[in-house]
C-alpha cells in the first residue's frame, strides 16, 4: 500500500498537534514530530526508550531550507548538500534558534537531511516545518524498513503510520560533519566515502576526528534477539555447524562466495553479492532469522568498499555486547 494524499493530509495534522507520524524514507522508516515542538520531541525518546542524550535528525522538504535551521552553511556542506540531496546524506552544522535542545541531545550543533522519497517528501512540503525521525523501532533494536515493522514494534506508540512501501536503500544516512575545516564521516550509510570525497575533491578527515555526538554511535545497535557473531568468510559454515551441535538455533549469513556450499543450521540467508541488494536486504534478514527462533547469527563482514563500510557497521553494533 502507498500513502494518498488524504493520509498526507492526515499525518500532518498529527504532527501539527504534536503527535507522532512514523514516515518511509529511502533508508529506514522514522518516528516524526515536529522538530519546533519540544514535547513532542520528547515523546519519541519515551516511545523509543531512547536515552535523551543522543541527538535525532531533522529533516527538511528542500535543501533551500537549510539556512532556517542552522547558524551558517559553509561551503562544504553547500556543495555535499547540493550534489547529494535529496538522499541518504545527513550534515551536521551549527543549531540554529529553531532547534530545540530536545532534538540534539543537548548540544549546539544539529543533524540535517533531505530523505529521497515522494512520500517524505510530500509530507514535509505539506507539513512546511522540520520534522525529527529518528528510526521508528525499539532503541537499539533492528531498524524498520516496512510498515508492518513499524506495526509490529512499536504498536500504539505511533499515532498514524504512513505506509511508502519497502525502503529502497535500507540501512541509514552516512552522517557528515561539516563544522571543522575538513568535513568527517561520523557514521557510514548510504552514501559512500568514496562518492563524497570526489564531490569534496580531496579526502575527509580521518575516522574518529570528531568529537561530535549522532545517531548510531552505540556499541549495541541494531541488533536483533539472537545474538550475532562474526568470524571470517572461510569460517562462517564451520562455526555455524560447530554452534548448532551444542544445541545452538543457529542463522547464518552465508557469503555470496559460498553460495552454492551446504551448511547444517537452523535458517539460511544467502547474501547478494551486490552491495546494494545486501543494504536493502539487511535488516529484513536479522528480522528474519529471529522470526524463525534462531538464537544465534554467525555472519562475517563484506569488503569494506561503497556500501560495504556501512553494512559492516551495522553488524559490527548488531554483534556488540548487549545492555
Amino acid at each position: 500500500m502507498t500513502a494518498t494524499d488524504s493520509d498526507i493530509e492526515k499525518a500532518v495534522g498529527v504532527l501539527r498537534a504534536g503527535g507522532l507520524v512514523a514516515l518511509p524514507t529511502e533508508t529506514v522508516y522514522g518516528l516524526g514530530a515536529d522538530a519546533e515542538n519540544p514535547a513532542a520531541v520528547a515523546r519519541i525518546f519515551r516511545v523509543k526508550g531512547r536515552p535523551p542524550s543522543h541527538p535525532l535528525i531533522v529533516h527538511i522538504a528542500d535543501a533551500a531550507q537549510l539556512d532556517d535551521w542552522v547558524q551558517e552553511v559553509p561551503p562544504a556542506a553547500r556543495l555535499l548538500a547540493e550534489r547529494f540531496w535529496p538522499g541518504p546524506l545527513t550534515l551536521v552544522l551549527r543549531r540554529g534558534p529553531r532547534v530545540p535542545l530536545e532534538a540534539t541531545g543537548g548540544l549546539e550543533t544539529v543533524a540535517v537531511r533531505v530523505p529521497d522519497h515522494p512520500v517524505a517528501l510530500a509530507l514535509l512540503t505539506a507539513f512546511g516545518g522540520g520534522v525529527t525521525a529518528p528510526s521508528a523501532n525499539r532503541f537499539g533494536s533492528v531498524s524498520p524498513t516496512t510498515a508492518d515493522h513499524v506495526r509490529t514494534e512499536l504498536g500504539e506508540g505511533v499515532d498514524f503510520v504512513l505506509d511508502g512501501g519497502p525502503c529502497e536503500v535500507g540501512v541509514e544516512s552516512t552522517i557528515v560533519d561539516t563544522t571543522g575545516d575538513v568535513p568527517a564521516i561520523l557514521r557510514p550509510g548510504g552514501v559512500a566515502r568514496e562518492d563524497l570525497e570526489a564531490v569534496w575533491g580531496r579526502p575527509f578527515a580521518a575516522p574518529g576526528a570528531s568529537p561530535v555526538r549522532v545517531p548510531g554511535q552505540h556499541p549495541s545497535h541494531y541488533a536483533p534477539r539472537a545474538r550475532v557473531v562474526l568470524v571470517e568468510p572461510d569460517k562462517v559454515v564451520q562455526e555455524a555447524e560447530l554452534a548448532r551441535e551444542s544445541g545452538r538455533r543457529v542463522g547464518v549469513f552465508l557469503p555470496a562466495d559460498c553460495a552454492d556450499t551446504a551448511v547444517r543450521a537452523h535458517a539460511v540467508v544467502r547474501v547478494p553479492g551486490s552491495m546494494t541488494a545486501y543494504a536493502r536486504g539487511l535488516y529484513g534478514f536479522l528480522r528474519e532469522l529471529d522470526r524463525q527462533g534462531c538464537d544465534l547469527i554467525v555472519a562475517s563482514l563484506p569488503v569494506e568498499e561503497g556500501l560495504g563500510p556501512a553494512i559492516a557497521n551495522r553488524l559490527r553494533r548488531a554483534a556488540g555486547p548487549r545492555p
